[in-house]
């Protein structure tokens, strides 16, 4: 029986209608930007294993230092204990962070940073004795899938057997030259009832690769601080180079109360999660009164395995090898966006940094339901290459080590799929 009747007959994938899907593809291993399946096939892993891979898969460096975690400590309780591990990418982490971030709460997911981080917010005025639970978020955004993430996501088909149980929030239109006053009023109008503002900088990634101008966030970041609005940034896509710059709030001077961050936290080995927050954050949960502790904590919080391959992760993040790689990315993907700009099919092209999104015109709103979506992927898998388009967009979100000519590959079957799709 081969690996995907075997997978089949016990396995429910994550967005997936199990009932319509195409069976799953076996991958056996990973080298550099590429997989390999059970026959052998290589593909192009052109969206990083859902965004977390950002070294390349099987990264020898990162398996040497997991390796060596594993004969010294696999994992202690995180509640009365601490390690090594966990105290060095802190540190680590907090140095190349912008200043005011000043302590790390571990978690395992992005889901569950962007959970604490509510949590944190929410908590934060309680034990001040401030009645504040209305939270503000940008329309089309996604935080994750667990409850508090999504209920600070909007509201699409993925949320909406749940809707009627999620908490209130105050979605507003993501900002521009046109609407920035008017989101100031909105914001200065709840600013006595919320309890914080989550954002993704930059780029809305599930929402569509929807990307906006710093100018205007940092603007409206200055409003929620002149108004007295804690911010939280989900920078769970965005960090660790995606946008061009180590975090994409290098791009602002104005700067959150809390980050969250996840996916290239451990170059894509394993799961961790992190949560970053302000002196001021931590203090208002310092009491005598226990019932003022943040009562939230996982398992496998700060697992030692994990912030090793995190640690290791930085390491490589930190060569200026990797910062000319994405450079280089960058200016490959503007150039290709040039290139093709003005096909008739291409509606839309959007980059920041390394992240390039491509919308297709099917003569309808975009849709993530739009049935060219199977088309395409379908298309550029039997080409050996792995893009999930998000309905009719296309991104390309490559590990930072792919090649130049990985790269031409992948611009030429898009190329391609315009002229024959």
């Amino acid at each position: 029986m081969s690996l995907t009747d075997r997978d089949l007959k016990v396995i429910w994938h994550p967005y997936t209608q199990m009932k319509t899907a195409a069976p799953p593809v076996p991958i056996m291993r990973g080298e550099g930007a590429l997989l390999f399946d059970e026959n052998g096939k290589q593909y192009i892993d052109a969206v990083s294993s859902w965004w977390v891979n950002i070294h390349g898969h099987a990264h020898p460096y990162i398996a040497q230092k997991v390796s060596e975690q594993l004969h010294k400590l696999e994992h202690v309780i995180f509640a009365g204990f601490t390690h090594e591990g966990a105290v060095e990418l802190a540190e680590r982490l907090l140095k190349i962070l912008p200043a005011n971030q000043q302590k790390v709460f571990y978690s395992d997911n992005g889901s569950t940073a962007v959970e604490v981080a509510i949590k944190m917010c929410l908590q934060y005025w309680h034990n001040k004795g401030e009645n504040r639970t209305k939270i503000i978020a940008f329309k089309n955004a996604y935080h994750g899938d667990t409850f508090g993430a999504m209920a600070v996501s909007g509201r699409s088909a993925f949320t909406a057997a749940f809707d009627q149980l999620l908490f209130e929030v105050e979605f507003i239109d993501l900002p521009d030259q046109n609407n920035i006053q008017n989101l100031k009023s909105q914001i200065s109008n709840l600013k006595s009832e919320t309890a914080c503002f989550i954002f993704e900088p930059l780029v809305q990634g599930a929402g569509g690769m929807l990307m906006y101008d710093a100018q205007y966030l940092n603007e409206l970041m200055a409003h929620c601080r002149e108004e007295g609005v804690l911010m939280i940034a989900d920078e769970v896509f965005t960090g660790f180079g995606r946008t061009g710059k180590p975090f994409a709030c290098y791009y602002v001077t104005e700067q959150p109360d809390i980050m969250c961050f996840s996916k290239g936290l451990t170059g894509g080995t394993m799961a961790l999660g992190l949560t970053t927050c302000t002196q001021q954050i931590y203090d208002a949960f310092l009491w005598d009164d226990r019932l003022k502790t943040l009562f939230h904590g996982h398992s496998f919080t700060a697992n030692p395995v994990a912030c090793a391959a995190a640690l290791a992760s930085l390491d490589l993040f930190l060569e200026p090898s990797t910062g000319q790689n994405i450079k280089r990315i960058e200016a490959m993907h503007r150039q290709f966006g040039e290139k093709i700009r003005h096909h008739s099919k291409v509606k839309t092209i959007r980059q920041t940094g390394t992240i390039f999104a491509m919308e297709w015109e099917t003569g309808s709103s975009t849709s993530y339901f739009n049935n060219l979506r199977d088309t395409l992927y379908n298309y550029f898998l039997a080409a050996g290459i792995i893009l999930r388009p998000l309905g009719n967009t296309i991104y390309i979100l490559p590990p930072y080590c792919i090649t130049n000519d990985q790269l031409g590959y992948i611009y030429a079957k898009i190329e391609q799929a315009l002229n024959e799709i």
